[in-house]
């Protein structure tokens, strides 16, 4: 498919700063950015609010097609509408983390959040963050990122963005399920998280943030030139 604009396609395990990234990326070269992340996260949300059995797929399946996800981006900040309900926080609360990955390992989940999010960049002109973006959603993406960085490092943050958010939690809790969503995450059998052979790997332990965006945007530019 040729596209005016290129899909951006940003991978990598949790707290590896991919939302941040991914959205200051998306607002520095005027692209939309889709967190599929919160999109699973969403979907976790329903099965634990309508108390939905997570290995009946046909019931996790039906309730997602019925829900409207919907990503909000205004003024710099991102929120999640669930049904227009804005659960951009509870989202990412410790407990419902917990469940994202058994939920995520649902064929019928990524079947269905794949599909809306492959409609939803088509076009290109596109950000978008997850753990198989540039494996399985879009194979094809001009632009493959997988960023990477140590677990402790990646639980550290995840544990101060918890704290801002008022949310108090031990480190070492939040560096455990870091580490166990790491091997659940690659060790499953659909959509694995894995580096895909033609992305460009980004160890972001020792970078801030706007170093980890420039050093993309400088990716993308240098591709569109092309």
């Amino acid at each position: 498919m040729s596209r005016k604009l290129p899909v951006i396609a940003i991978d990598g395990p949790a707290g590896a700063g991919k939302s941040t990234v991914t959205r200051l990326t998306a607002e520095k070269l005027g692209f939309k950015y889709i967190d599929t992340g919160a999109m699973y996260r969403a979907a976790a949300l329903i099965t634990l609010r309508r108390k939905i059995n997570i290995d009946d797929e046909s019931a996790v399946g039906d309730e997602l097609k019925r829900s409207r996800i919907e990503l909000k981006h205004e003024d710099g900040s991102s929120s999640v509408l669930l049904d227009d309900e804005d659960v951009t926080d509870e989202i990412r609360s410790p407990d419902l983390t917990r469940m994202v990955g058994p939920v995520c390992e649902k064929e019928v989940v990524r079947r269905i959040l794949s599909g809306r999010q492959r409609e939803m960049g088509v076009d290109g002109g596109v950000a978008l963050e997850g753990r198989d973006i540039g494996t399985v959603v879009f194979p094809d993406a001009e632009v493959k990122i997988f960023l990477s960085a140590d677990p402790h490092e990646r639980a550290v943050r995840r544990w101060k963005e918890l704290r801002e958010k008022g949310v108090e939690v031990e480190l070492i809790e939040v560096e455990r399920d870091i580490i166990a969503r790491d091997k659940r995450d690659s060790g499953r059998q659909i959509a694995p998280l894995k580096k895909a052979e033609d992305a460009i790997e980004i160890d972001t332990t020792y970078m801030t943030i706007d170093e980890v965006v420039d050093r993309i945007t400088a990716i993308v530019e240098s591709y569109m030139k092309r």
